[in-house]
């Protein structure tokens, strides 16, 4: 459905009754929320969790005017995207919540695949490329209440279509919103519920496989702030990086990773 603003660009939009059919898809019971045009789904999803909403609270947009991505950067949609947000109250020490972007961003590499046939890959931590490019990221915020996680918003966002003069930006073509986010909270709430294995080792077993980075050479920051270059070859507790160096191995729990070998 076009937007009857000219100065915005068309969109493509899930309405509320595509939200609610997606929640019944994994036996959930949850508000929603679906609006053709939002500063930031994130923003709307932490709004509502703060005034109590439970989990997986779903929110959409068809169009952000001020979305977000990692590091305070902007997120650049080209309104034919998939932009959603939900409310997680999960069980977890607040130095796990990163393995839930690990998740998500798995989840929906296979849930591209699912519904369109191409292959994505996830950049660690919060990427999904298709041929090196860009087609979508995950935003983690969260918020503690004392030592405790309160809440967290996993936001994703998926391109179509490449957004306009963004370079090394993809898309992934031709897809129903409804049926990509389907597939998508299935695959995430699948392993999100699961009682066994435990946490870490269902996250790395769904996120190895679809991974981008593991296997390649890499030039990244550390915990403690330091630039190193090493082979990415695998991922620690906490969904650190871990890399192989000339002097032994180091995690990577923040920061920028670059692939130093194509891809």
């Amino acid at each position: 459905m076009p937007s009857d603003d000219p100065a915005l660009p068309e969109t493509a939009i899930l309405t509320r009754d595509d939200l609610l059919h997606t929640l019944e898809r994994i036996h959930v019971t949850a508000p929603v929320r679906a609006d053709e045009v939002t500063g930031s789904t994130n923003a709307t999803a932490a709004g509502l969790a703060e005034a109590g909403a439970p989990q997986w609270t779903l929110v959409s947009a068809g169009h952000q005017t001020e979305g977000k991505g990692r590091l305070g950067r902007t997120w650049e949609d080209a309104g034919r995207s998939l932009l959603v947000s939900f409310v997680l109250r999960p069980s977890l020490p607040p130095g796990r919540a990163g393995l839930l972007s690990l998740l998500a961003g798995a989840a929906m590499a296979e849930a591209i695949h699912d519904v369109t046939g191409v292959r994505a890959g996830c950049k660690w931590p919060n990427d999904l490329l298709r041929d090196g490019c860009k087609v979508g990221g995950i935003l983690l915020e969260s918020r503690l209440a004392g030592e405790d996680l309160s809440f967290v918003i996993v936001g994703v966002g998926v391109n179509l279509d490449p957004p306009p003069g963004v370079a090394d930006a993809a898309g992934i073509g031709e897809a129903s919103l409804s049926e990509l986010l389907g597939a998508f909270l299935t695959r995430f709430h699948r392993v999100y519920e699961a009682a066994e294995p435990p946490w870490g080792e269902r996250v790395r077993a769904a996120w190895l496989p679809v991974s981008s980075t593991i296997g390649r050479l890499v030039e990244a920051t550390t915990l403690e702030g330091d630039v190193v270059r090493g082979r990415a070859v695998g991922l620690d507790a906490f969904g650190g990086l871990r890399l192989s160096t000339d002097s032994g191995e180091a995690v990577v729990g923040f920061g920028e990773v670059r692939h130093l070998d194509g891809g």
